[in-house]
């Protein structure tokens, strides 16, 4: 059995539907069961990873755990104590390339590192997948261009590698699986180097039309996304990050096509997969 915390996130359902295909038993943690929208194969386990012991009759049975530190919050460490506790044998940690490479806040950095510092420290075998931005964080992107056709954004020029959520599972599904990744970390990015410029211009040809980039100033942009309703600190998470990028690119690496034994895919194929978020 494999425990996915953040099974409803954008890589953990990819996670949860990728395991199901392998024919792996999988326990999705939510917090919400009834609009989870889960795979009717897995087992949905209605608990808060961030309240642990609500967790804790579901770790029985678990060969291992995908730690999702966002879901997870500060309690990795009493998580995962139960999970050894347990017999939980492997843990895979979706970690950031800004624990490595630096970029952003420092605090957001350091979020991620203590949870891998967790991981190390509890006695079981860890694995850290070091990600680069989601592609997928472009559809904050989303309401705006269905409203206007067009991106009003901060930082046009930062430059980074931008990385589809299936890569990141299908990675993540081999950690899980195989011991031999235990005690790697990794660091997984996109296989372009691209500006905010360069996004809205392949989104735009995903979705058949001209999509400019308009520049404003990183509090308007702040106001923006927090006007869509998003959590307070991902205005912090993405704009941080970009100003970081607008001086020295995000890291580039071919980590992902090593592990999976083909090109990462690309951002213009990410967009393609969702075009149908952009449309009207």
């Amino acid at each position: 059995m494999i425990l996915v915390t953040g099974a409803t996130g954008t890589v953990g359902r990819a996670v949860v539907n990728l395991l199901l295909e392998a024919d792996q038993k999988v326990a999705a943690v939510t917090r919400d069961p009834a609009s989870a929208a889960l795979p009717a194969d897995a087992q949905v386990v209605g608990g808060d990873p961030a309240s642990p012991e609500t967790l804790k009759s579901a770790l029985h049975g678990v060969e291992a755990i995908l730690l999702s530190p966002r879901a997870v919050g500060d309690a990795a460490t009493e998580l995962l104590s139960l999970a050894a506790d347990a017999g939980v044998q492997r843990v895979v940690v979706l970690s950031a390339v800004s624990v490595q490479y630096g970029g952003g806040y420092r605090r957001f950095a350091g979020e991620f590192k203590a949870a891998e510092d967790a991981a190390s420290a509890s006695g079981l075998h860890p694995t850290f997948l070091r990600c680069a931005d989601f592609a997928a964080n472009t559809l904050a992107w989303a309401p705006q261009i269905r409203a206007t056709g067009v991106v009003r954004g901060a930082y046009g020029h930062a430059a980074t590698s931008p990385l589809h959520q299936r890569d990141i599972a299908e990675v993540a599904v081999q950690a899980l699986l195989d011991p031999l990744h235990a005690g790697h970390a990794y660091a997984l990015t996109g296989p372009q180097s691209l500006t905010q410029h360069d996004k809205a211009r392949l989104v735009g040809r995903a979705i058949g039309m001209e999509l400019p980039f308009e520049e404003i100033s990183p509090q308007q942009a702040r106001q923006a996304m927090l006007a869509q309703g998003l959590p307070e600190d991902v205005p912090d998470r993405l704009l941080g990050y970009l100003a970081a990028c607008l001086q020295q690119p995000g890291p580039s690496t071919d980590t992902v096509a090593e592990l999976l034994h083909r090109p990462a895919l690309t951002f213009a194929r990410w967009a393609t997969d969702h075009a149908a978020a952009f449309r009207n």
